[in-house]
């Protein structure tokens, strides 16, 4: 069974989609139309601008979203996905992927999204850090048991690596407390905030609104999506999911690990970079790891 995965911010890279706007009308024609839906033209920072432009999250998320579901879209006939997932941000690909949303409404929900974070990333300073070698159990044990600071296990992208988000205070005193726990290395992220933690709660309240008031349909496949690492179909439950995703850990090897169980050998990634393939890679070796860029 395929299964196409779609990956999420920091995937970004200067140059991206620029074949496809050149040599594929129908991707020629999605991308002016993003310029239009955004009001700024995407495409020069995508394939002009310069590193710390394309870093800028409200040109990032839109950008990402853009260069896969494009890649889904001038596969045609040949996309026929048995399940789909995508890393945080990619989760709305997915949903555009497999007919949950339209193109127009996952980009104006992708466009909101960057904004409404980035808001919440200026209203209080907070971060993030990658656990690399500790098994999840221990990494959340020590999130729990720093006092006074908001920390917690962000994203559990694969066994060995887990992402945390918190204050900066936070971050430092966790930090070498997982050390002295045996963890390999604790790397401070540059990012602009703590993704994926109560420090976004003002981002999901703006968010929610928006996504209740757009339109979804039953997709063509389920979506395994972050916030319970499970498959879904029903439009109230991904909703649902999606609302809660900016607050809630990403459940990346769980979400991998279930669509392995329930029959999927065969993992395309669609999107900038290789970066998913190389963390399903991580979560079970024997399954079959292909991509598009």
């Amino acid at each position: 069974m395929k299964a196409y995965v779609f990956p999420g911010q920091g995937a970004q890279f200067t140059g991206m989609g620029k074949d496809l706007y050149l040599n594929n009308s129908l991707a020629h024609s999605l991308f002016e139309k993003a310029n239009q839906i955004l009001g700024f033209s995407i495409t020069d920072v995508m394939f002009q601008g310069t590193e710390d432009e394309l870093k800028q999250t409200k040109v990032t998320q839109p950008a990402i979203f853009l260069h896969s579901v494009i890649l889904s879209r001038v596969l045609g006939d040949d996309f026929k996905p048995d399940m789909v997932a995508g890393h945080s941000l990619g989760e709305f690909s997915a949903l555009v992927a497999n007919q949950a949303l339209s193109f127009e409404d996952g980009l104006y929900l992708v466009s909101k999204r960057a904004m409404a974070m980035q808001k919440s990333c200026e209203e209080t300073p907070s971060t993030m850090a990658v656990v690399l070698g500790l098994e999840d159990e221990v990494i959340i044990e020590a999130c729990r048991s720093i006092e006074n600071e908001i920390v917690i296990p962000a994203n559990f992208n694969s066994p060995g690596q887990v992402v945390i988000s918190g204050s900066y205070n936070g971050i430092e005193l966790c930090s070498k407390k997982l050390l002295e726990k045996g963890a390999k290395r604790v790397l401070t992220l540059k990012v602009s905030g703590a993704f994926h933690s109560p420090f976004m709660d003002s981002a999901r309240v703006e968010l929610s609104k928006v996504i209740e008031g757009t339109q979804f349909s039953k997709p063509i496949c389920p979506i395994y999506q972050n916030f319970t690492g499970k498959p879904s179909s029903d439009v109230a439950e991904i909703k649902n999911n999606l609302i809660h995703q900016l607050t809630s850990p990403v459940l990346w090897t769980q979400s991998v690990r279930n669509m392995i169980a329930d029959g999927a050998t065969n993992f395309i990634e669609l999107g900038p970079g290789t970066v998913l393939q190389g963390l399903i890679r991580k979560i079970d070796a024997n399954v079959e790891l292909s991509g598009k860029s």
